[in-house]
């Protein structure tokens, strides 16, 4: 029985990365806005998932908008910095980010948030979504958001979506299988993850992990060969001596009947249940290989067991069939460049490799991966705004995984940088919707970006640049520019040079060594000065800023430098912040 009914301008539904998001911004633009979530922790994927190492959109001139906005507020609360594990520049306590969502709404008093509800009924009226019934109570707003995990909103009300993979005739695309085959069949997406945090109790006293049903060691030998154990649990190591274990090798991936995900809720239940043994048994396995220095984390998520996140880590979800499907053909880079083409209507920014996660299979995928700044990153390309809109509904837009994206092209923006920005965008956008008393497949896409790319609190990337900083004078000037000649783009995706921002990070620290230079991307640095335990010890070289990526290039091999940055101990590299003379 229903008993009670808001109503909101904008009502979001999921408090996932892009509904964490897109609710923020919304109330931000000042549309009275509701946020419902199923968990009670906000921002999905970064938290409540537990993947607290982030991937994607690393670069300086990427950390805009809110992903900017949280990797600021990370560094100033996140005791002993980011720089922890060696598969991302970011890790942190995922009960720090959760913290930062919640004070984020907690500040917006036209933000109502109500957690751990599902939605249960979708309202209709014509072709126009109008409201949204939850166990006790409904919300009509006049712009709905999908931001649950899983596309729930798009089969509620029957909004035409896709789930599973696209053969080559459909878009050309060149990864996609001529014809459907036994992975297509027993993988229909990618497969999510259920993290478990570990904890190094620094001896031999952490509480037996017990098996879960089912336990098969063997689904885990071999699962760090070729890595080493420390460098396996340095994967994805936070601080305070706890692991976030998200691994794909002989791991914790689990796809095992992974179309019951949107069968029923009694299915979906047996596979989060089952997929959260297999998360046991793999952390089982990893304390009786590595010993009972390593248990299950203590006091981490707010729900027993508090080692395991409050939900998989899911890749893939329903994917809306939109006004604009972006495939893989548009996350690739163009002939003899490092940037994918634009969209005329972006509105968000990727740049992670293509990376798709079936347990046990090599899945060849067209690369998109590009060497910069000493290290691999991917081709940077953009989101348009119609894959958020429904081809054919009205009062709604997506802002999750559940874009109208290629099962093939969803390997690149499902990254929570990317999410977190399709929500922020679409957020605006709902906000914009009610200012203008307009459906979203009306509103002029230049205001979106105008408003985007000029917000007060957390402007947004639009044209991915790898050498123009949002902080920079021209920053907007050029957003604009190739927004406005889309033919100018350079292949490069470095605009004319400008003056950079060259000031330092506060946690910087100076070194003297001897530069090498292995290839033309690759550095290595023997550590001459301070006289240190640091001393003698040859560190990979690495930046996230543009400015320092030239001068690596061009720096002399075997020559003495003085260099300032951050050493991460985990994946043995110094990022760079400044070099002498420059």
């Amino acid at each position: 029985m229903v008993h009670q009914t808001y109503t909101a301008d904008v009502l979001v539904v999921g408090g996932g990365t892009g509904g964490t998001a897109a609710a923020i911004q919304a109330a931000r633009r000042g549309a009275e806005t509701i946020l419902v979530s199923e968990f009670p922790w906000l921002g999905g994927m970064l938290t409540s998932a537990g993947v607290s190492v982030a991937d994607g959109n690393e670069l300086e001139a990427f950390q805009t908008g809110l992903w900017g906005a949280f990797l600021q507020e990370l560094r100033q609360r996140q005791p002993g910095g980011l720089d922890n594990s060696w598969v991302s520049f970011f890790s942190y306590d995922p009960r720090i980010g959760a913290e930062i969502f919640a004070d984020w709404v907690q500040e917006l008093p036209n933000l109502h948030w109500i957690s751990v509800q599902v939605p249960l009924e979708v309202f209709r009226q014509g072709d126009s979504i109008t409201g949204v019934r939850f166990t006790d109570f409904s919300v009509t707003a006049k712009v709905i958001l999908d931001g649950t995990e899983l596309g729930d909103l798009l089969a509620l009300a029957n909004i035409p979506y896709r789930w599973g993979w696209e053969l080559q005739s459909e878009w050309g695309e060149p990864s996609a299988p001529v014809t459907f085959n036994s992975l297509t069949q027993r993988y229909p997406v990618q497969v999510p993850t259920y993290v478990v945090i570990m904890q190094d109790f620094g001896e031999a006293v952490a509480p037996e992990i017990p098996v879960a049903p089912n336990y098969n060691p063997s689904q885990f030998t071999g699962a760090w060969d070729g890595y080493g154990a420390e460098t396996f649990l340095n994967y994805g190591r936070l601080p305070g001596g706890l692991f976030m274990m998200n691994w794909p090798i002989c791991g914790n991936d689990y796809g095992e009947g992974v179309g019951r995900l949107i069968e029923s809720d009694v299915s979906r239940g047996e596979f989060i249940q089952e997929s959260r043994w297999h998360s046991q048994n793999f952390a089982h396995f990893i304390q009786k290989q590595l010993g009972r220095r390593y248990g299950l984390a203590e006091k981490v998520f707010p729900h027993i067991p508090t080692a395991f996140a409050l939900h998989p880590y899911y890749r893939e979800s329903r994917r809306l069939v939109g006004l604009t499907t972006v495939r893989e053909q548009d996350i690739l880079p163009i002939a003899k460049g490092r940037v994918a083409s634009i969209f005329n209507d972006a509105i968000a920014v990727g740049n992670y490799a293509n990376d798709h996660h079936y347990p046990g299979v090599q899945f060849p995928l067209q690369p998109k991966s590009i060497r910069w700044g000493g290290r691999w990153t991917g081709t940077p390309f953009t989101i348009p705004y119609s894959c958020l809109i429904p081809a054919t509904t009205d009062g709604f837009l997506v802002c999750e995984k559940n874009i109208s994206v290629s099962h093939i092209a969803n390997g690149a923006t499902r990254l929570q940088p990317v999410v977190m920005g399709i929500g922020q965008a679409a957020g605006m956008a709902a906000a914009i919707c009610v200012e203008l008393n307009c459906q979203p497949r009306d509103l002029p896409v230049r205001k979106l970006q105008t408003a985007l790319l000029e917000d007060n609190r957390s402007k947004a990337l639009i044209i991915p640049l790898f050498n123009l900083p949002p902080n920079h004078s021209d920053w907007r000037h050029w957003q604009l520019y190739y927004l406005d000649n889309p033919q100018a783009y350079p292949a490069s995706g470095d605009c004319p040079d400008s003056a950079f921002d060259k000031a330092l990070i506060q946690e910087s620290n100076c070194f003297t060594g001897i530069f090498y230079r292995l290839e033309q991307q690759e550095y290595r640095f023997t550590v001459t000065a301070p006289a240190t335990s640091y001393q003698g010890q040859s560190w990979q070289l690495v930046t996230l800023r543009s400015h320092i990526d030239k001068q690596l290039c061009a720096y002399p091999h075997e020559q003495l430098v003085t260099l300032w940055g951050r050493y991460n101990h985990s994946g043995n590299w110094l990022l760079v912040e400044h070099l002498n003379g420059g």
